[in-house]
């Protein structure tokens, strides 16, 4: 009780692995995780996950916001933003809303992009189409060959 009435609120504070520190297991905080050194085990963060170049995560991480300048084995969710940076090497699924790719970033996994209220198909509906039976208008889409 007396952390919460004259500390700082916990999404504010910023948790660092530092150089040369290798944490075995889960890390689980509501403000920022920074790694420079080494995670084998997940990271939750409820604000986000900064990886430095020097970085490396063996497992799952999930945040709101990650940049990663280092390494990532295993799933990376940023629910609302990834960056991945030039230096930076992903081998595992990535989900997020918005990301940043860097150019020389390497990612080998897959990637979910989506967000609740973003429609399916951007194109017509196929019931729109469907009044003049096709006719008269040009292919929405090249002929497969």
């Amino acid at each position: 009780m007396a952390r919460e009435s004259i500390g700082t609120p916990p999404e504010a504070v910023i948790s660092i692995i530092g150089p040369g520190m290798k944490v075995v297991g889960d890390c689980q905080c509501d403000g920022t995780v920074r790694v420079e050194g080494t995670v084998e085990g997940s990271i939750k963060a409820g604000k986000a996950v900064v990886i430095g170049r020097q970085g490396a995560v063996i497992g799952d991480v999930h945040t709101q916001d990650a940049v990663v300048s280092g390494r990532v084995t295993g799933t990376l969710i940023a629910e609302s933003r990834l960056e991945l940076q030039a230096t930076s090497q992903i081998e595992g699924d990535i989900r997020t809303r918005r990301m940043q790719l860097e150019e020389g970033a390497m990612l080998n996994g897959t990637v979910h992009m989506s967000e609740a209220k973003r429609p399916l198909s951007a194109g017509p509906r196929p019931a729109d189409a469907s009044a003049d039976g096709g006719r008269g208008r040009a292919p929405a889409e090249p002929a497969a060959r």
